[in-house]
């Protein structure tokens, strides 16, 4: 079963996505499942799995959590998080059952001994991370001896399933993971489309100061793809 674990939906603070454009473009690329993993909110994935009508595709209920440490990611939520401290919030994730993965550990992140050691899974994959940050957390997690996942960290519809988290079976996505029974295969997001999404967070946002740093930084990127 091919998984995009990392994807956000509009109720982010920098995404636009309709959930139910999330569902249509994931099942087009052979998807069998995404987990909306909205900021500090779990709003995205209780709604696609209210309208998901396909037994065969898996809505996983996620959530990216703003800590002190950078950002913790929830699996398999049925509450929002409510603490923004890192080990609490580590500890309303599995108080529900859930999953906790440390995403793009390489980025926006201050690693510590005690935050590796607790979570359950280390994203080795993201789209918006380079080559060389995805290698490095693949390190991280080898040395931990923690499983690996991975995601697009998508905000646009193209970005959906570029990140692949490949399990065996759809029973037991939870265990397969936790047991190491994974492969991944990423690829790369286009660079322009960061600004763009943190241009989308400055409108939503109302931070307008931003919003001419962004579209330099946002037309740069795309005159250097041109090339």
């Amino acid at each position: 079963m091919i998984l995009d674990l990392h994807i956000h939906s509009k109720y982010s603070f920098d995404s636009i996505l309709e959930p139910k454009r999330i569902i249509k473009v994931a099942k087009k690329r052979g998807l069998g499942g995404v987990a909306i993993t909205d900021h500090n909110t779990i709003k995205g994935g209780l709604e696609a799995k209210k309208i998901n009508e396909d037994k065969d595709f898996l809505v996983i209920v996620g959530s990216e959590i703003n800590t002190e440490v950078g950002d913790i990611i929830g699996l398999f939520l049925n509450e929002v998080i409510k603490s923004r401290n890192s080990m609490e919030v580590i500890e309303e994730i599995k108080e529900q059952g859930g999953m906790v993965v440390l995403p793009h550990p390489y980025r926006g992140h201050k690693l510590n001994d005690e935050i590796i050691k607790t979570v359950d899974a280390i994203e080795g994959g993201n789209s918006r991370s380079s080559q060389k940050d995805n290698n490095e957390a693949t390190e991280l997690a080898s040395k931990y001896d923690k499983p690996v996942v991975a995601g697009s960290d998508a905000h646009f519809a193209s970005e959906i399933g570029l990140g692949k988290t490949i399990v065996n079976t759809k029973e037991g996505i939870k265990r397969d993971i936790l047991n190491g029974r994974t492969e991944l295969e990423v690829s790369l997001s286009p660079a322009y489309l960061q600004p763009l999404s943190q241009l989308i967070r400055s409108v939503k946002m109302k931070e307008y100061g931003n919003i001419p740093v962004l579209v330099m930084s946002l037309t740069i990127r795309i005159i250097r793809r041109r090339k």
